[in-house]
């Protein structure tokens, strides 16, 4: 960047921390979208373990049966209609992203699955779509506060961000 001036090199800081947070936030808006659609995906497969959240363990034959007998698909954990997925949400506020489930029934019943209950092992769908996105997040906030320092410019692509994330 070259300024003209003192005074245009001044207003250039003035901007810098309304283009930084602006930058942040668009950065935290594309991690958001990614985990929610990583979490909706996880829906109706069996997930290994990653990171500190264990593998699904098997649905019950119990269980299974009682699909079967309504008319839902076999060997889809948490599927059934879908509702559990359609759920998810997020929302970025400020300098903060919060990816959950909406407070509605299937929303809760999510909730239970994420941590499990006394009767039911836990099959967690939002830790581990946080978790396997882990790159992708640090690599597009890097970028973005980066961007924001340079006030909204392009990164040179030497330093490595320049490729879609």
């Amino acid at each position: 960047m070259e300024f003209k001036s003192l005074g245009d090199l001044a207003l250039h800081f003035a901007a810098l921390p309304t283009i930084h947070t602006h930058e942040l936030q668009k950065g935290l808006e594309r991690c958001a979208v990614r985990i929610e659609k990583t979490a909706k995906d996880e829906i109706g497969q069996y997930q290994a373990a990653v990171g500190p959240f264990p593998a699904w363990a098997e649905l019950a034959d119990s269980t299974e049966q009682e699909k079967a007998r309504l008319g839902y698909p076999a060997d889809s954990p948490l599927e059934r209609t879908r509702a559990m997925a359609n759920e998810i949400t997020h929302e970025v506020n400020g300098l903060e992203a919060v990816i959950g489930a909406r407070d509605t029934e299937a929303g809760r019943i999510l909730v239970y699955h994420e941590f499990g209950t006394s009767k039911m092992p836990p099959r967690p769908v939002l830790g581990p779509a946080a978790f396997r996105n882990k790159d992708f997040v640090l690599k597009l906030i890097g970028r973005a506060a980066l961007s924001g320092l340079l006030g909204g410019e392009q990164i040179h692509p030497a330093l490595g961000y320049d490729q879609e994330v």
